[in-house]
């Protein structure tokens, strides 16, 4: 009997050392699991990443440049400098927090913008250097990056000297301006405002020499003056005032009825053509809608057709009006849409409605290339003609094509047919002159003695045609 329990005392006594050695080897496994765990965290992973959010081609006076590292293991640091004639420039340097932790606090990604350039770092030249990022994380190997980078240090900024005399602009219309720019300048322009009009070097011209056709908007006040800007690739830009003379004018307010009946006949066909917008389920929602928002969104269409233009200039003389047309809506009407005795819209009504028969032949104001040719929202079937530097003609409303994007059109080819598709209450063309995708007053553009006065003394090394003045079609009285 004594035997017995002494057999199961001893028994009991072994499950408890087997549970207690298991216990044990568990635990040793998970210090063990643990370890290698952190040394895995030390080895795998590689360096950290490091590089710039932009193309930097240089810096300036004051540039910002951003700087993007990252790591799963967290950053430990970063430094940024620039190197010039063998002397390190530190820019920023920054340590992120300790060795020593298990778990990394450290930010795995950041994003820092710094400001370089002769202000901020006084003893630099103009002239080579060389971008120095050097980031770390925890690792105990391979946890650096260094990136280097050659870039161009220039403070300067190109050379501006305008040749042209006195200007005389219309607000609402257009002028030339010629002028000189150095080498270093990627883009040059007039700045009128918030709007901006491209220059281009003048055909045939001396080196340097460009062009720039410009507008005053009627929505610029006659008190901003337009200045011409040219800049290079590192945003150094130089600016030039140029004397000119701004005309102001006072533009049409129209009160424009809208019924029911027009609704149906125009909205509907419009929507069904401009998958960009959604039918809101209610005639009047609808019109608003086309009239608002798809407007706009069909002149920002019609200003990236201004990149598609030619850097020489393509027209002859004057332009031409549609043949025997009356003006039935001159440019910039103020218009207000009353709908049941309510205002209930207000839009600016940008270039002519020319009326003549139905189905009048429509043709090219003056040479170009055929740059557009497709249904716009409000505008209906269009054409958009290229004239060169920026210059272009819109032809709205048409009921049919008769060119196809790419053409090349001679100035009086019949490229279409008058209708009233789009936002059009009946047969008419409505047609519009773009500079760099802005409308301006036509009626200039279709006056011989205007372009005579105002564009060919500025372009004489660019070898415009003369123009033909028994070719012209007389500008309307209505205009």
């Amino acid at each position: 009997m004594k035997l017995s329990n002494s057999n199961e005392a001893g028994r009991k006594a072994g499950e408890r050392r087997g549970e207690s050695g298991s216990a044990g080897s568990i635990l040793l496994l998970l210090i063990l699991a643990g370890i290698g765990f952190l040394v895995l965290r030390e080895v795998i992973g590689g360096p950290p990443e490091a590089h710039l959010s932009q193309e930097l081609k240089g810096i300036g006076r004051s540039t910002t440049v951003s700087v993007i590292s990252s790591d799963g293991r967290g950053l430990r640091s970063l430094e940024v400098s620039l190197e010039q004639g063998g002397q390190a420039i530190p820019v920023f340097s920054q340590v992120y927090g300790d060795r020593w932790h298990l778990w990394s606090s450290e930010p795995a990604e950041i994003t820092q913008e710094l400001q370089m350039g002769t202000t901020h770092q006084e003893v630099l030249r103009d002239g080579q250097a060389t971008l120095r990022i050097r980031a770390r994380n925890w690792r105990l190997f391979g946890g650096e990056t260094v990136l280097e980078q050659p870039i161009v240090v220039r403070s300067r900024p190109p050379s501006l000297e305008v040749l042209s005399g006195l200007l005389y602009v219309n607000q609402g219309g257009s002028e030339l301006v010629l002028y000189r720019v150095s080498d270093s300048a990627v883009e040059s322009g007039v700045r009128v405002g918030d709007y901006f009009f491209p220059g281009y070097p003048v055909p045939g011209g001396q080196p340097g020499e460009h062009v720039a056709l410009f507008a005053y908007p009627p929505d610029v006040p006659s008190g901003v003056t337009a200045q011409v800007v040219a800049r290079d690739e590192i945003e150094n830009e130089a600016l030039a005032n140029f004397p000119h003379r701004l005309t102001a004018k006072r533009f049409r307010h129209r009160d424009i009825e809208i019924s029911d009946s027009f609704i149906q006949s125009t909205v509907p066909a419009i929507l069904s053509n401009s998958p960009e917008v959604t039918d809101e389920g209610d005639p009047l929602k609808n019109f608003l809608l086309v009239n608002g928002k798809l407007r706009e969104m069909n002149r920002a269409r019609i200003a990236e057709m201004a990149r598609q233009t030619s850097p020489t200039p393509l027209w002859e003389g004057a332009f031409l009006q549609l043949t025997n047309s009356a003006v039935e809506s001159q440019f910039a009407d103020y218009r207000s849409y009353i709908y049941q005795g309510s205002k209930v819209d207000e839009q600016v009504h940008m270039g002519f409605d020319l009326a003549s028969v139905q189905h009048a032949p429509v043709i090219a104001a003056n040479s170009g290339r055929v740059v557009f040719a497709q249904y716009l929202g409000i505008f209906g079937n269009t054409i958009i003609l290229d004239h060169g530097l920026g210059l272009q003609s819109l032809y709205a409303h048409l009921s049919s094509f008769g060119v196809k994007p790419g053409d090349m059109v001679a100035k009086g080819d019949v490229i279409a047919q008058t209708g009233s598709t789009g936002l059009a209450g009946g047969d008419h063309l409505h047609f519009a002159t773009l500079l760099g995708g802005v409308e301006v007053n036509s009626v200039e553009w279709w006056d011989p003695l205007w372009i005579e006065q105002h564009i060919l003394p500025k372009l004489p090394a660019a070898k415009l045609p003369a123009q033909k003045s028994s070719d012209e079609t007389p500008v309307s009285s209505g205009a």
